[in-house]
């Protein structure tokens, strides 16, 4: 071991400064056990960027070795930058999601834009090539202004960010509730395409070898910004604006051609992004990886500011930037693939047998800690967890008593305050400022179940869903985990795909309060339920905590991105109607439940009652006939029925695409005998809405797998509009005018908040 010395003018390290740093006492006595001694100003900054919450998962990691992680289709499971599966022919696909929630809390654009440029990075270290995003966002109410600003500001750094490096961003979900208010969530997700021979891993070996540090030059933005991750967000976080990193989605285009060609070019044996905790996490975690020692100096590290210390330049998350462990004798190669893309290569270190992670800053030694222990010896805690008292009241209140208000004696009333509810209406607002269509590979684009898009020299597709209900969650967090998983794989199944493994990114408030954990441990329980009974392992993904703001946690979100393969691209369907004349089929049955449903929420401000019951043999019963039917040619379209119920799923088949509207004339006289807002707006699961010129083949395949199908109506024009028949009464409206409800509800509101504020800065300006 070498002598560590404090450098010059480096503070001292007091309870104060180990406090701010985000270390207990505990954990500040374990690493001074680990070094023999105090730690050093850098050593204290190394510790603390890796053993926050963000880094090491220290409240989540034993929760979530429960998930099933393992299938015949996973190559690479959790553990590395993303995960892979194979979708045969040799074709893997590497897919993630994380969140870059606290950064967009207080900087909407450019936390949107670099947690886009993150996860992109996550992708393409895999050897992959990026094909598509997805996105799941969360806000407060659009009646606050500031809900609007974050709103705004995250689409638009989402796109800008995106449309640069000419990736599509195909489907996604937004969610409007003031539970978010003050933190919203902003999760990314990105899925790269890639040979199965072509796969690399951020696994540091080759005694000798050097490390280079290669992208853009490092400078101050981002310091903390993992730490800043592991806290609450609270008046003060405003302050902290400084440690949200700024974003170059050009230089990340350079980045991420040079990058694969490297991969490609043989000269290297790893690669790793420099993201949450930078150099440090990018270095020590490649180091355990491999089991073996590494070496930095970070006076070699290419930096664009003067004056920086080892500790700021360990810290740094400054973007476009990865460590890669090169060949011996090939660092001019590596050099000069990346000088051709006008980005920067410097051997910074190397891989080396002593068993340290050491740090230096010319020859004196800065940081150095034994083997692999900053990894590996991160604490690890088990909790408390005990069911809130607010969720258990919650969850038994009796919703069938809520009475009924004077306007919903008029059915097509609530009909069309539900198709204006921003969580339900058109997020194409939102959408259109993407571009989705980019490389041309996407068949379905957003606004659909799920996104599709060819794998071209194949006859294969891809679909892509994210998906979670937050409420559900909050009433019960076990059924609520189950629900997100199965919804995702409805949705994909619902464009003709077999649903084949799931990413994750799990959002909720501070795990030390035993309600929270609580909520965390179960609905990962419920989520490993799901995975098992529809065979789809969970690859990866990300835990977000302390997700609160001064008002509270918001609903727990444990976000599902699902990956869906189409065998064949003459499956793919559609949500939307395609011929007047089809026959509708429900596959499903109604019941009589309202509890955290959209319905209940909108028209009365309740969340309360059980969530919808989730039968997992069910579902799993659901998809296996949906899938046989639409490869036996005879299903037209197809769409999942959830939020906002039957009647929103009915509606949103015949105008949800502008361009090609129709009309229906549905009869729920089957289920009259439950209450009618249940059978219109209930949000009952395992129900899929079916349109078919061949209805009786549709239900022979329900009734033969032990699905509950029934005809519930006829596809019309569109002159017609929507007409249904229920509980001894007519709902009918026009397709026009739940057109306008559905897709001008979001324009409506933003549209005139930005009107508004222009004239209040025209009118500050002339006053």
């Amino acid at each position: 071991m070498s002598v560590v010395l404090p450098r010059p003018g480096d503070p001292a390290i007091t309870p104060a400064l180990v406090k701010e740093h985000g270390l207990t006492e505990s954990e500040f006595e374990r690493i001074c056990s680990m070094l023999g001694r105090t730690p050093t100003f850098t050593e204290l900054g190394v510790v603390s960027a890796l053993w926050n919450e963000h880094c090491s998962y220290k409240h989540s990691r034993n929760t979530l070795r429960t998930l099933p992680t393992e299938g015949a289709a996973v190559i690479q499971g959790p553990g590395e930058n993303a995960g892979v599966v194979a979708i045969g022919d040799g074709i893997a696909i590497a897919f993630k999601i994380e969140s870059h929630n606290h950064p967009s809390a207080i900087e909407p654009y450019q936390g949107a834009a670099t947690g886009v440029g993150g996860i992109l990075r996550d992708v393409f270290t895999m050897g992959a090539r990026p094909i598509a995003m997805l996105n799941s966002l969360r806000f407060g109410s659009l009646d606050s202004a500031r809900n609007r600003y974050l709103f705004a500001g995250v689409v638009k750094g989402i796109g800008d960010y995106g449309n640069s490096v000419g990736v599509p961003t195909v489907a996604g979900e937004i969610v409007f509730d003031p539970a978010y208010d003050g933190n919203p969530l902003v999760n990314a997700m990105c899925v790269g395409m890639l040979r199965e021979d072509e796969l690399i891993r951020a696994k540091a070996e080759g005694i000798g070898n050097p490390i280079l540090c290669v992208g853009a030059r490092t400078g101050r933005d981002g310091i903390h910004g993992a730490s800043f991750a592991s806290e609450d967000l609270s008046e003060a976080s405003e302050a902290k604006r400084p440690r949200v990193q700024v974003g170059d989605p050009f230089t990340e285009k350079l980045l991420l051609e040079a990058s694969l060609e490297l991969i490609r070019s043989g000269h290297i044996v790893a690669i790793q992004d420099m993201g949450a905790a930078g150099l440090t996490s990018s270095s020590a975690e490649m180091a355990a990886r491999g089991d073996v020692g590494v070496t930095i100096d970070t006076s070699r590290v290419p930096v664009r500011e003067t004056g920086m210390t080892p500790y700021e330049i360990l810290l740094s998350e400054s973007q476009e930037r990865m460590l890669v462990v090169a060949i011996k004798g090939h660092e001019q190669q590596v050099r000069e693939i990346l000088f051709k893309w006008d980005l920067t290569a410097e051997v910074i270190g190397e891989v080396i047998r002593e068993p340290v992670y050491r740090v230096t800053e010319g020859d004196r030694v800065v940081a150095e800690f034994p083997g692999s222990a900053l990894v590996t010896e991160c604490p690890r805690y088990d909790v408390p967890a005990e069911e809130g008292r607010e969720a258990i009241a919650r969850r038994a209140i009796d919703v069938g008593a809520i009475e009924e208000s004077p306007e919903e004696s008029d059915p097509a009333w609530t009909l069309l305050r539900l198709l204006a509810a921003p969580t339900i209406a058109s997020k194409r607002w939102a959408y259109q400022q993407y571009d989705s269509t980019v490389r041309t590979n996407t068949v379905i684009g957003p606004g659909g179940d799920a996104a599709v898009l060819r794998i071209r020299g194949t006859d294969r597709a891809i679909a892509l869903k994210t998906d979670c209900n937050g409420r559900y969650v909050t009433l019960d967090p076990r059924v609520g985990g189950r629900i997100a998983v199965v919804e995702s794989a409805r949705n994909v199944a619902c464009t003709g795909a077999r649903p084949l493994a799931i990413t994750n990114c799990l959002n909720f408030g501070n795990p030390t309060r035993p309600e929270v954990f609580f909520q965390f441990r179960e609905a990962v329980a419920g989520i490993g339920e799901a995975c098992i009974a529809l065979d789809t392992p969970v690859t990866g993904g990300n835990v977000s905590f302390y997700n609160e703001s001064p008002t509270g946690s918001v609903h727990p979100t444990p976000v599902i991105g699902m990956l869906g393969v189409i065998d064949s691209i003459e499956h793919i369907t559609r949500s939307t109607f395609r011929n007047a004349g089809d026959t509708i089929v429900l596959l499903g049955d109604c019941t009589d439940e309202i509890g955290g449903s959209e319905y209940l929420a909108t028209i009365h401000n309740a969340i309360g009652g059980a969530p919808p019951v989730c039968n997992l043999d069910g579902e799993r019963a659901l998809i296996t006939a949906l899938l046989e039917a639409i490869r036996a040619g005879v299903v037209a379209s197809a769409h999942d029925c959830s939020d906002g119920g039957l009647a929103i799923a009915v509606a949103e088949c015949i105008m949800a695409d502008p361009d090609r509207t129709l009309g229906a004339d549905i009869d729920l006289g089957a289920w009259d005998a439950l209450p009618l807002r249940a059978v219109l707006f209930g949000e009952a699961q395992g129900r899929i809405v079916v349109s078919s010129g061949e209805s009786d083949l549709v239900l022979e395949i329900a009734a033969r797998n032990g699905v509950p199908a029934r005809v519930i109506g006829t596809v019309t024009e569109s002159a017609a509009g929507l007409t249904i028949r229920a509980g001894g009464k007519v709902l009918k409206v026009g397709t026009e005018q739940a057109a306008e409800a559905y897709h001008m509800a979001i324009p409506r509101i933003m549209d005139t908040a930005t009107q508004s504020a222009a004239i209040e800065v025209t009118e500050g300006v002339t006053a």
